[in-house]
């Protein structure tokens, strides 16, 4: 009994894959390879890791150059193959986001950041971890919870560790959702803070005024300007 038992479990195991493939020529071998990594990072409906496609193609394997040769190949199609979050991901061209919309009915899935949201997830963003008080601190005026609570609800931040401070009070950090949906793959994307300075194209009072880097921009509409304040000077966040 104990033996048939045995041998139920091991023919319920998944059979080992052949990521090598030595058995084929180097040119099949590469397109076996070239579609197992579209058809993982297709299904996935994250970013995929290297440790991910590492499963099914080796650590031999140059992932670089096979995601070139599918860039290469998704070249003029509706949809390309993205680096974001840490990972690869298959997205539409933003060209077609109003066809998709329209064909869908639906509107976008996470709504536009006011001015405001997106001046504090910013500095979260460049001066992370950061506590709620700090972020107050650099803007002169506080930081609502309920304004923290808008960008952990759209999941662009989260907890980070404790502050040393009296208190320990958390400290907030951007998240990989934060990463993918503005498109960058680490945050050393992000444009450089010291960089924009030196240009004189970025500074606390340029950033309090609301003039924000590209690539961090959000619109919000009237109603939301008119519920967290539409600066610095005059409201509280």
């Amino acid at each position: 009994m104990a033996e048939s038992s045995a041998r139920r479990k091991q023919s319920d195991q998944p059979a080992l894959l052949d990521t090598e493939l030595e058995h084929l020529p180097p040119d099949l071998r590469w397109r076996e390879w070239m579609g197992r990594v579209e058809a993982v990072i297709f299904a996935a409906s994250t970013p995929v890791t290297r440790e991910t496609l590492a499963r099914v193609v080796g650590n031999t394997c140059n992932i670089e150059l096979i995601i070139d040769d599918i860039r290469a190949e998704l070249a003029g199609r509706p949809y390309e193959l993205v680096s974001v979050a840490g990972g690869w991901q298959h997205r539409t061209k933003k060209a077609f986001a109003d066809v998709i919309r329209a064909a869908t009915g639906q509107a976008e899935s996470v709504r536009a950041l006011a001015q405001s949201e997106t001046l504090v997830l910013m500095c979260i963003a460049y001066f992370q971890p950061i506590t709620r008080g700090e972020l107050s601190s650099f803007f002169g005026k506080e930081v609502s919870r309920d304004l923290i609570g808008v960008l952990r609800g759209q999941d662009f931040i989260a907890s980070g560790p404790r502050s040393p401070q009296p208190g320990a009070p958390y400290t907030y950090v951007t998240t990989k959702a934060f990463l993918s949906h503005f498109g960058f793959d680490t945050l050393r994307d992000l444009p450089d803070f010291e960089a924009l300075e030196d240009a004189g194209l970025l500074s606390k009072e340029k950033l309090l005024a609301g003039d924000i880097p590209v690539g961090l921009v959000g619109e919000g509409d009237a109603e939301e300007e008119e519920a967290y304040g539409d600066g610095v000077e005059d409201h509280v966040f």
